[in-house]
């Protein structure tokens, strides 16, 4: 063999299909960059149904009296924003080529990245008091999965979604906790409940104290359906001139997106499995 090598084209991949960008999440591209700022919802389904029979004779007190009411509340969430840069020697890429390097970063490293703020940030707090593992410690894959869909069923009352971390998809396959039919493109349990399988969520952090469980174990969370607004991809900056660095002659070149992740009731409850 003799001469110089020869450059190719890259292997191009695709981002897991059930993360959190994936099938079982809706995922919506917003037209009104105000919901970029964050979010704010009343939540629906979130508060209890009671049961009431009406007593013969009507009590002296007028029938409304007897009955609960609740007042809906108020869930926010916060916008957080993925970017992927590239740099280069400007002999080396052009900007065109450097754009597009930035690009497939942030498309293929996007949702991994979300899943990692989501459970550091988001899930761990929201499953803070509803920490389902008991003293004895971590819970078999079926035994976890259980407590969790038992507490969704008894604060939400519908389908929802199960957070994954991928290392522990195995341990719920195998014993079919965790399916996936022709019918739907969802990973689902027996009771309909979504799973997402996040590379992301390997962070593995949960508890009172949001603390990293052992080497052998895993944090789940459960909680009601999810919804992730994505803002545009933003390309900066938009001249090339603005781009170089003449002190180094280097290209730098960066791609970003908001988004703000929404779950239904606000609420998520956690345990730790052994994987």
């Amino acid at each position: 063999m003799a001469g110089l090598s020869k450059t190719v084209s890259p292997i191009r991949g695709n981002p897991s299909p059930y993360g959190l960008l994936g099938v079982c999440v809706e995922v919506v591209d917003v037209d009104d960059l105000h919901e970029l700022n964050g979010t704010q919802m009343v939540p629906l389904s979130c508060a209890e149904a009671h049961t009431w029979q009406q007593d013969c004779p009507p009590p002296t007190v007028p029938n409304p009296a007897s009955k609960t009411f609740g007042r809906p509340g108020v869930c926010e969430f916060d916008p957080v924003t993925v970017y992927a840069g590239a740099t280069c020697s400007t002999f080396g890429m052009t900007q065109d080529e450097a754009i597009a390097h930035a690009r497939e970063t942030l498309r293929m490293g996007e949702q991994r990245a979300l899943e990692e703020w989501f459970m550091v940030n988001a899930l761990c707090t929201m499953a803070a008091g509803n920490d389902l593992t008991p003293a004895s410690g971590a819970l078999p894959a079926a035994q976890g999965v259980a407590a969790l869909e038992g507490w969704l069923a008894e604060h939400y009352g519908g389908e929802g979604i199960l957070h994954v971390p991928v290392g522990a998809a195995v341990p719920l396959g195998c014993c079919n906790i965790v399916t996936r039919t022709r019918d739907t493109q969802c990973p689902e349990t027996l009771m309909g409940n979504g799973v997402v399988f996040g590379a992301g969520y390997a962070a593995n952090v949960g508890g009172a104290t949001c603390a990293q469980a052992a080497d052998g174990e895993a944090w789940l969370y459960i909680t009601g359906p999810v919804r992730v607004r994505r803002g545009p991809l933003d390309v900066l900056p938009p001249a090339e001139a603005q781009s170089i660095d003449t002190r180094l002659n280097d290209r730098y070149v960066l791609v970003e997106r908001t988004s703000v992740i929404e779950t239904a009731c606000c609420e998520a409850a956690a345990v730790r499995i052994s994987t």
